[in-house]
């Protein structure tokens, strides 16, 4: 299978730039896996989908405002840092524009001197391993200085940062939001529990690597990124008992089917479970605990268009984009939505 193969053309006008208001007034495109069948909704319907007895599995990551500009020490040269990884204490792996000011040693201020950051280290892609400094808690000063690591296909000024967040996130960590959750209100969350499904959480944090094409032709050649994820033992249960009672599991999103999916593979059943994962699902994956997806449009020879056309068919996955760009469906990370069941 080559990467080609999931190409799919798109008027550049189709990216979204800024979230749908409400949330969850954006629009539903519904395919059947059984029989390729395709329905337009609106988000808000997808109450009407969901039965009693199913379960939803969010992932609740937070995103840092990762994206913080300062200068370098001494020279005053401009320098932007994102931070990628959390390491231990103030130390992160980061990407640095321009990376040639950012040498070992160098000490770069941000915010005046409300923190400074120090270059220890240069890993073998290039990133930066950075100590820093600042006074008082790290996370509350980071959302003092830093703004949220939109995509590159973003050009739009996001002016609440909480836009790019999901309304049941909690667990900071993420480079990038799990974007199929932004179209959730906390009302309509409500009148889906009402209805008698059930809400698990997992948390895996986004990397960058989300947006890394993939740059062999052979699909399998590709190797993924590691993101860390943990499923609790509550979350756990709740899946065990929705699959012993004939209901369904629907993740919320790709990194909930790799969170879901990494488990079952790893401990061979769903469990408590703690790590990292690089799975690489494409087609022909078998799927151990999924019935249902709710995610988002993605980009052409991605991972992510790759992991949807494994859950689904691959024909009946590239028909439906095919079928959204004819209906003018807003795409990528604030634009419209897709459920698969």
């Amino acid at each position: 299978m080559k990467t080609s193969d999931f190409y799919y053309d798109l008027p550049e006008e189709l990216i979204a730039q800024t979230p749908a208001e409400p949330r969850d007034s954006s629009r539903l495109l519904v395919m059947n896996r059984k029989d390729g069948t395709i329905s337009h909704k609106h988000f808000y319907d997808i109450i009407d989908y969901l039965e009693e007895g199913d379960c939803l599995i969010v992932n609740d990551s937070r995103v840092l405002p990762a994206r913080i500009f300062g200068t370098k020490e001494g020279t005053g040269a401009n320098v932007e840092f994102l931070l990628l990884r959390h390491i231990e204490n103030k130390r992160w792996e980061t990407l640095t524009k321009p990376g040639k000011k950012a040498k070992v040693g160098t000490t770069f201020l941000f915010g005046g001197e409300l923190m400074k950051a120090t270059v220890t280290e240069i890993t073998e892609e290039g990133n930066r391993i950075v100590d820093f400094e600042c006074d008082g808690n790290f996370y509350e000063t980071l959302d003092k200085l830093g703004q949220m690591p939109l995509p590159p296909y973003i050009h739009e000024k996001l002016t609440d940062k909480e836009r790019y967040q999901t309304v049941y996130s909690r667990e900071l960590g993420s480079a990038a939001a799990p974007t199929a959750g932004l179209h959730f209100t906390r009302e309509l969350m409500e009148r889906i529990k009402a209805k008698g499904v059930k809400i698990g959480y997992v948390t895996l944090h986004v990397g960058l690597g989300t947006f890394r094409p993939v740059k062999v032709d052979d699909v399998t050649k590709h190797h993924m990124h590691s993101e860390h994820y943990e499923l609790p033992a509550e979350t756990a249960k709740l899946i065990n008992e929705t699959k012993r009672s004939g209901k369904r599991v629907i993740a919320v999103g790709t990194t909930s089917c790799r969170t879901l999916e990494s488990v079952a593979k790893k401990e061979g059943c769903i469990c408590p479970s703690e790590g990292w994962t690089d799975i690489f699902i494409y087609p022909g994956f078998e799927f151990r605990v999924l019935d249902g997806l709710i995610t988002n449009f993605h980009l052409p020879e991605s991972t992510l268009i790759m992991l949807v056309s494994a859950f689904a068919s691959y024909d009946q996955v590239m028909n439906a984009y095919k079928i959204a760009v004819e209906e003018e469906y807003r795409f990528f990370s604030f634009g419209d939505a897709m459920f698969i069941q």
